[in-house]
């Protein structure tokens, strides 16, 4: 009897190791405001640490956009490519922290915080701090 318990534990374990998803892929982004699809983001781990760039505009007409309002390094240089995710950490509650999420659109860095929607694994919440106010918006996991 003990030994179909351990067998039953064994294969449950393999089961929820093979089925749990990775915050690591492509993410097709989602405007919170108007709930249409913005961008594809490839989110990648380098050095233990969580980044991300975009890899492709979905919004038709500014597939070719360039970074207008930002500063520094970054202005006018295309938004296809750009680095908007640095450095984040992993913490003992599975999320990913720090202070780099970049909004090209509004040419600002925000803190923030990202981590799997433990409802939907191909969801994923990621959102920007701003002072007291923050934001969240779903992605959606790119599959293949």
């Amino acid at each position: 009897m003990a030994k179909r318990f351990f067998v039953f534990g064994v294969c449950l374990f393999l089961t929820y190791t093979v089925s749990s998803q990775s915050v690591f892929g492509q993410w097709k982004t989602i405007d919170d405001r108007t709930g249409n699809p913005k961008a594809i983001v490839s989110i990648y781990e380098m050095d233990g640490l969580m980044h991300g760039k975009i890899v492709k505009i979905l919004e038709k007409g500014k597939e070719n956009a360039r970074c207008i309002k930002c500063d520094g390094d970054r202005k006018n240089k295309p938004i296809v490519g750009m680095k908007i995710i640095d450095s984040l950490e992993k913490n003992s509650d599975g999320e990913w922290k720090g202070k780099t999420l970049f909004d090209p659109e509004q040419g600002m860095t925000f803190k923030c915080k990202i981590w799997l929607n433990p409802k939907n694994q191909n969801e994923l919440k990621v959102r920007g701090y701003l002072a007291f106010f923050y934001r969240t918006q779903t992605w959606i996991r790119v599959e293949g």
